[in-house]
């Protein structure tokens, strides 16, 4: 069973970079490399890193399945839209349809909020969550290079997936 929980303290923020630790260097190094992961965790996904992006308005949530704490997302209001800025599974417990969980909570979320999309990048060579994403709406809006620092760059895709706001209306 997937249940998905708030983290709002700094433990909770160390527990979701350990998770990030895990989950980024058994997933990320055959995509951008060891010394990307190494700095992206650092700069990104450290507990600081997490506490402020949280007084920047993100959320972050832990993605539990059988009360166990096996990955996380990390969300940010913007106009019209819900960026999700993170959503992460540990490798050994995908394909329990904990992400698919996780889009459906955010989907819930930009409905009650009343947004028009779901914003999302993901990397170019990710290619299992490009296609995950498109059987699950989202559209390819194309390429978003972004430079990170220290000579690293984000090589990425936009996607969107439009959320119908009339159905949500019509349905309360």
């Amino acid at each position: 069973m997937v249940t998905i929980v708030i983290a709002n303290t700094f433990k909770e923020y160390q527990k979701i970079a350990d998770l990030a630790d895990l989950v980024w260097r058994e997933h990320y190094t055959a995509i951008i490399g060891r010394d990307q992961v190494d700095y992206m965790l650092k700069s990104f996904q450290s507990a600081t890193a997490i506490a402020q992006q949280v007084r920047d308005g993100y959320a972050y949530y832990f993605l539990n399945y059988n009360n166990k704490a096996v990955g996380y997302l990390a969300v940010k209001e913007e106009i019209d839209a819900l960026f999700l800025s993170k959503v992460y599974v540990l490798s050994s417990y995908r394909g329990k349809k904990i992400g698919k969980a996780a889009l459906q909570f955010v989907e819930e979320k930009a409905k009650h909020r009343q947004l028009k999309t779901i914003r999302l990048t993901v990397n170019k060579c990710n290619l299992e969550a490009i296609k995950a994403y498109k059987k699950l709406g989202f559209i390819n809006k194309g390429p978003l290079v972004k430079d990170i620092g220290q000579g690293f760059i984000m090589d990425d895709y936009l996607m969107e997936k439009p959320i119908n706001l009339n159905a949500f209306r019509n349905n309360q």
